[in-house]
Formats: structure tokens, sequence, C-alpha cells
């Protein structure tokens, strides 16, 4: 069902929600009954909710910190049809909080670590993967098939993108967000209410929000926050309760309490009819802009150090991660400088045009942000280490941790 306009082509006042989001499938079967009893005793939920959960097709953008403890309680809770989104390895640093992963799926996709855990916490669960990386050019196709979509990314232009793709279609979204100790929680849905964009009109500026793999997160928000987002497209699912529709679930781990906020849809928005370039939009410079000419691999750095320590050159190696990275792990002699400070304007004054300059990161991006600002800036004698300090312990420093 399309947006209703007024005469003038401005969206008119939100449709009230609709009833059960799926309809029911034909019956439950006696192991079905005994699984899922808890339910079924809940007047609100019931046989017909826990046949519509049956008959349900959910997609988790995901399986990570959210994604864990959603498509465990959806799977859990009998949704009959569960697609997973992701096309990331387990890492060991993952197992801090993404709790549907085991030291043994280090190094295996998420995706498969994550459908081994599904089966076997519920093996009437069909389960659906894709191994894919989610954007433009797939998002449609792949929203196409599911009644619901779980948004738990961990970026800006994801989120942007699932919330378009969500619109073109008419889907709704159950969305989530962490960061160190505070989580967000809402329903967005084009037809009935506000969307991700009445909410954030316009992406942060590249680099003022660092992500959870550069500023942290304490792990058993994760729980706290992906449990809401099931309890939301139960919800939906089921058509009981009231949703977070037009509203926002705030949670702070460290005072205990949950707040809301109220978000409105805005009149003036133009509707989404195609899909965009979402890291453009979330100014996104793409590494390739770097230029291999302002690039240098760990193997020239260490040698650009060996000549350092020797008199022979002189240079500034700037990292330009967080403050509890560099505690984690750091090339000896850089200089700690946040990402966010240059990009404020804040660090110019620490940083001499008249000296070379080589910036790193974790991986290479936020480096390659920075390298593109300072050129902007003025500064010629600039670059960037490329891979960043994880290809520094790979080739160089192998004894270094890594995170």
């Amino acid at each position: 069902m399309a947006s209703q306009l007024t005469p003038n082509g401005t969206p008119a006042t939100p449709s009230p929600a609709p009833g059960p989001l799926v309809e029911p499938a034909d019956g439950l079967t006696p192991d079905e009954v005994e699984r899922y009893s808890r339910h079924l005793i809940i007047p609100e939920i019931g046989a017909l909710g826990q046949r519509r959960l049956k008959n349900a097709k959910v997609l988790v953008i995901g399986a990570g910190g959210l994604g864990s403890p959603a498509l465990l309680y959806l799977a859990a809770a009998g949704v009959g049809t569960l697609g997973i989104i992701d096309d990331d390895d387990v890492d060991l640093s993952n197992l801090q909080r993404q709790v549907i992963h085991g030291v043994a799926d280090v190094g295996r996709p998420k995706t498969e670590s994550a459908r081994d855990a599904i089966a076997a916490l519920n093996p009437l669960v069909d389960v659906r993967l894709h191994n894919v990386r989610l954007d433009a050019s797939n998002a449609l196709e792949l929203f196409a098939g599911y009644d619901l979509i779980v948004d738990g990314a961990d970026n800006f232009a994801t989120r942007y993108l699932v919330n378009d793709a969500a619109a073109i279609l008419g889907k709704p979204y159950v969305w989530g967000s962490i960061f160190r100790f505070d989580g967000q929680v809402s329903v967005f849905w084009e037809q009935y209410g506000p969307t991700y964009r009445d909410l954030y009109p316009e992406a942060p500026p590249a680099g003022s929000v660092p992500s959870c793999g550069e500023g942290g997160v304490f792990g058993m928000l994760c729980a706290a926050v992906g449990s809401l987002m099931v309890t939301e497209a139960v919800k939906l699912i089921t058509g009981v309760g009231r949703s977070l529709l037009g509203r926002v679930a705030l949670f702070d781990a460290l005072g205990g309490s949950w707040r809301e906020i109220k978000v409105a849809r805005d009149p003036e928005a133009a509707r989404v009819t195609e899909l965009t370039d979402y890291e453009a939009f979330c100014g996104i410079a793409p590494a390739a802009e770097a230029g291999t000419e302002h690039t240098v691999t760990a193997a020239q750095l260490a040698t650009m150090l060996a000549s350092r320590k020797a008199g022979l050159k002189d240079f500034q190696l700037v990292d330009v991660r967080e403050s509890g990275e560099f505690d984690i792990v750091r090339i000896d002699g850089a200089k700690l400088i946040p990402q966010g400070r240059i990009l404020a304007g804040d660090a110019w004054a620490e940083l001499p045009q008249d000296t070379d300059i080589v910036f790193h990161c974790k991986g290479g991006t936020r480096s390659a942000a920075v390298l593109a600002a300072a050129r902007a800036a003025g500064y010629e004698r600039v670059s960037h280490l490329e891979g960043g300090i994880l290809a520094w312990v790979r080739e160089v420093e192998p004894g270094k941790p890594v995170y």
C-alpha cells in the first residue's frame, strides 16, 4: 500500500498501523505445541499468534552484536523462516558480545556459524543464508522475499540503505543501534509513520561518530537492545500491543534506565523512489581516492622508521584511532591524534606542513579519510599506511595483539 498524498503532493497524515503483519499457518504439530506452550497459554499470543510466527519470514541484517540475540530469540519464538545477511567471518574479538558464535567458529563465515547455532536451538526454523555484502545492487531483491526486516547494521550507510529499500517495497523494519553504554530501538514503516530519515535527516559527518570497532561496546548491551528488537518484531508479526512506531526507546546501561523520545514524520520530505550511493551520502570517500602515490606499505613504513631511528629520515607517524585502540596495540614512535579531532579542524596546529606525515588507523579506512582531509587543507607531504595496523602486525610485528 502506497503512502497517501494531499492534493499539493505532500504526504498526508500516515494511516494507522495495520493489524497482524502475517497470515497464520494452517496449524501446529504436537511437537510445536509442546515447544511453544508458554506462548500458547498467553491470551494475547495463543495458537493464532504462534501460527503467524510460524508463517513469518524475517530477514536479519548482520549476525553480529545485535543480530546474535535477535536471531536466537526469533528462532526460539518460532519464526518459521529466518534470513541472515552477513559477509564477515567470526573473529576472536567478536566473542565478547556476539553470543551466537563460539570459539570453534573463529574463522568461519558468520552466516554458517549462526545457522548451526539456530539449528541446535530450534531445528524447525528454515534458515536462509545470504553471505553477501548488502548494497544498493541487491537490497531490493533480498528484501522482497521477507515480511519484516530486523536491522542490526553497525554503520550509517547501511542504515540509510535499509530504510530506503524498505520504504520502496512498503515493508516495516525494526532498527537497533548500540555504542559503548547506550542503545536505541525503534520501528520504521513509511506507510504508517516516520522513517529513519525523519530521525536522522542528514548523516553525521564522516568520522564524527566512531563505530563499535573504534569506540567499543559494552557487551551485555547487545542482549538488552537485541531482545527489545525481537519483542517489536514479534508484536508486528502477531499484531499485539503497541509498537515503537513513532517512538525511539533509549537505553542507558550505566544508569540502568530506559526513556523514550517521539519522532514524527516530516510532511515535506520527499518520498524515496530509488536507491542511491550511500557511502557518498554519508561522506565516506573510497580508499582508492587516496591514490597509490600517497600510500605506504607496512614493509615500507618499517624501513622508514628504521631510517628515522638512525637519523637518516624525518617524518611523523600519526595514529588516528581512538585512545582505547591505541592502548591495545600501537606502532612504536606513533603519535596519537584521533580522527575526529583532525576532521573537526581541532588538530591542524599539531601537524606541520613542512614535514612528511604518514597517517594510520586499524585497517586503512579512517586514515584514508584523514589523508583526503589533509590534502584538501593544503598538505602535500602526506600519505597513509595501506591496511593499517592490521597489516603492520601481520607483516612486521606478528607478536602484537589485534582486535
